[in-house]
């Protein structure tokens, strides 16, 4: 049987991170590492030190439900925390197999949403938060995915190696940076043993410090909603909400919608974009394509 590594990592990560002042516990002896030692987490959750450490060691143990939700509580974990820790718990401990290499597609009724969303800038994320779809709007605020390669549209390689995405986020850059690798690591709890998913966390680990440290951190995210502050090389700066929702039987795929409050200047700057992306598209209608290869899109 294997060991669990994941399920250590995280924990040892989680305990780390809490206070022990802010928990009551005051020790007058100095700790070597931050956060609660093995033996207070351990009373905290109701469970042995001898079990608690074992799990943090990786043994090949399957923690009860009641079990979890008490780590939970213990380390004051949110939601999608305790999301990931359940599945990074349930990890199978015997021999794994490789998911297979799929191809993700998205509905011809969600491509027709995202086309009927006209001036909300909208695309879809699927696995390893990849973007499988999006539209003119999304296009022109965020990047023109459909003109990249296949292996480039992806949100998290997108967001941390390309100069103008971290130009686009601005002062917001790591937050929507850490974000999209904290989805990414939610998404390798729940597929453990997908190729695409080692390949893509082994390039950025290499390519970029900072996604090494995220990644090190044990952040968890499940998308849900925000505000973004973008700085848009044409139409200058916008605030906009964003809002994430799962489609209802294909949990691996999020419909990501970017919307101004009515009426304010973002709005305002959404309709010049609007236009600016119509004359655009125009003027790549009207010129004829003389490359040897021409360029395909699944996006809508």
């Amino acid at each position: 049987m294997e060991r669990n590594e994941g399920l250590g990592d995280f924990l040892r990560a989680r305990r780390a991170a809490l206070d022990p002042q802010q928990l009551g516990i005051r020790d007058a002896a100095p700790r070597r590492v931050p956060g609660l030692r093995r033996e207070e987490l351990a009373a905290l959750a109701g469970v042995s030190v001898d079990y608690y450490t074992r799990l943090e060691q990786g043994r090949p143990i399957t923690p009860s439900e009641a079990v979890l939700d008490a780590l939970a509580d213990a380390l004051q974990l949110d939601p999608a925390e305790r999301s990931y820790l359940h599945a990074v718990a349930r990890r199978p401990a015997t021999s794994r197999r490789r998911t297979p290499r799929t191809v993700q597609k998205v509905r011809p009724g969600v491509h027709a949403l995202l086309a009927r969303l006209g001036d909300t800038p909208a695309f879809v994320l699927g696995r390893r938060t990849d973007i499988l779809a999006s539209n003119r709007m999304a296009r022109a605020l965020l990047a023109d995915f459909g003109a990249m390669p296949v292996r480039d549209r992806n949100a998290v390689r997108w967001v941390i190696l390309d100069e103008a995405a971290r130009s686009l986020f601005a002062q917001d850059w790591e937050k929507a940076a850490s974000m999209f690798v904290g989805t990414l690591r939610m998404d390798a709890a729940r597929h453990p043993d997908d190729t695409r998913t080692a390949e893509l966390v082994g390039e950025l680990s290499m390519k970029s410090d900072r996604f090494l440290r995220w990644w090190a951190g044990q952040k968890v995210v499940e998308p849900s909603h925000g505000t973004k502050t973008l700085h848009h090389p044409i139409v200058g700066r916008l605030t906009l909400r964003t809002e994430a929702l799962t489609f209802p039987g294909d949990p691996d795929q999020t419909l990501f919608t970017f919307l101004a409050d009515p009426g304010s200047p973002s709005d305002e700057a959404l309709t010049v974009l609007s236009a600016w992306a119509t004359d655009h598209a125009r003027s790549d209608a009207s010129t004829p394509d003389t490359s040897k290869t021409p360029r395909t899109t699944p996006y809508a």
